[in-house]
């Protein structure tokens, strides 16, 4: 498909949301959590190389009548102050890909939380270890890691560990020339002391996602837990959807394999897919209206179909898509984009007018709206499903009976046994 589609989809979610003038609907899954071990350059850089950390930042906190900032805290009458800053890193996580639990057990791999304001020869409470938690309940998650730790550390002789656990009450970000230091001086000075002693980490197991390879697909990330807007677009939309695009659910921790660029701290996100690379994504809950918009570009491009459905466009009298449909075996005809039944084989007549027609829909499938375009006065039919145009109902079908002259683009058919 011309990229010039996609961006076409794009701009139409962007002008949907600005002129709502609403945020998107979204349960978002991101938190922060503060680490101290030491030398702050090492740290960052090792936090901002887990997947799922969006950011790492070095900085100050847990001080009390100190300075926060770089000069104040390695002042020698500081050296030994309680009350002095600890070097920290203040992590900011996406938790769709990973938990507090994890990067808990990454900060006590990471050093040695047994040594005492300390790492190798960076001496001073500056460097002592320390976990600084924005989540109440990280402090019952960070001292069941320090426990189980503590059990692998002691069995290969190690001391106990000094690690300090509490509520974080302020950060204060460090000055500019520190933040990735590491990335700016790749040979600066940062040594990790880490143990080497490792947890016992499960093996995952990885969802299959070779049948997301090839051709086009809908995959709508959700988190483990509960998220309204996810329950809200399975309701309205997803639930209902019967489309010959599939539509799959993932975790953000199950998409290994796909090219995906779009963030997935937000839950619902909708990808579209063309041989398992993202073309399209939106963060948040999609109407109907919006999901089919976005799905008729995805799937038709710049076709007829799309301005029929679309752009109450009308496809050209006896179209090849109609010689094809007029004469099928018995079966239904469906809606092209959400696979909604619509009308029938058993309803079919011919009305040599050069269009399908068929003497009534599927019941519940359409809609009917006044339509005085034209300087004319008639009676259009859309979908209830997707809400795309389909034709127009006339009162001059066989025996009084109506006549629904029908795009054949929009639609697609199964044959009746093949059900």
């Amino acid at each position: 498909m011309n990229k010039n589609i996609y961006g076409t989809i794009f701009l139409f979610i962007i002008t949907m949301s600005i002129s709502a003038k609403v945020e998107i609907e979204a349960t978002e899954h991101i938190q922060k959590i503060v680490f101290g071990a030491g030398c702050f350059w090492g740290a960052e850089k090792e936090y901002a190389s887990i997947p799922g950390v969006i950011d790492a930042v070095s900085g100050y906190s847990d001080g009390n009548g100190v300075a926060p900032n770089y000069k104040a805290i390695t002042e020698p009458v500081n050296k030994n102050n309680p009350n002095n800053h600890a070097e920290v890193v203040e992590v900011t996580f996406n938790t769709n890909e990973i938990s507090a639990e994890e990067l808990i057990r990454h900060f006590f791999e990471g050093h040695d939380p047994t040594q005492l304001n300390r790492q190798g020869n960076d001496v001073g409470t500056q460097y002592r270890s320390i976990i600084l938690t924005t989540d109440e309940k990280h402090i019952d998650v960070a001292k069941q890691v320090s426990d189980e730790y503590q059990l692998l550390l002691t069995d290969a002789g190690y001391d106990s560990i000094t690690t300090v656990i509490k509520i974080l009450e302020k950060f204060y970000p460090a000055e500019e020339y520190h933040q990735d230091y590491l990335v700016k001086n790749p040979n600066g000075y940062c040594p990790i002391h880490a143990t080497g002693i490792k947890f016992n980490h499960q093996k995952i197991t990885e969802i299959d996602n070779s049948s997301l390879l090839e051709g086009k697909n809908i995959i709508v990330i959700e988190p483990e837990g509960y998220c309204p807007y996810c329950e809200k677009f399975k309701k309205d939309v997803a639930d209902a959807y019967q489309g010959t695009i599939p539509l799959s659910f993932r975790l953000a921790t199950e998409l290994k394999g796909l090219d995906i660029k779009t963030p997935t701290w937000a839950t619902p996100t909708i990808l579209f897919l063309e041989d398992g690379k993202e073309v399209f994504a939106n963060q948040g809950y999609m109407t109907s209206e919006v999901f089919y918009q976005a799905l008729g570009a995805f799937k038709l491009g710049k076709s007829e179909a799309y301005s029929v459905a679309f752009n109450e466009g009308t496809d050209a009298r006896f179209c090849k898509q109609y010689e094809i449909f007029k004469n099928t075996p018995d079966g239904i005809f469906i809606d092209k984009l959400s696979g909604a039944v619509l009308f029938d084989t058993d309803d079919r007549f011919d009305s040599k007018s050069g269009w399908l027609s068929f003497t009534k829909p599927v019941d519940g499938a359409v809609y009917e709206l006044e339509d005085n375009s034209f300087g004319m006065q008639r009676i259009e039919i859309r979908s209830i499903s997707s809400g795309i145009h389909l034709g127009h109902v006339f009162n001059d079908g066989p025996n009084g009976q109506p006549r629904y002259c029908i795009n054949a683009t929009v639609l697609e058919f199964k044959q009746r046994e093949n059900l």
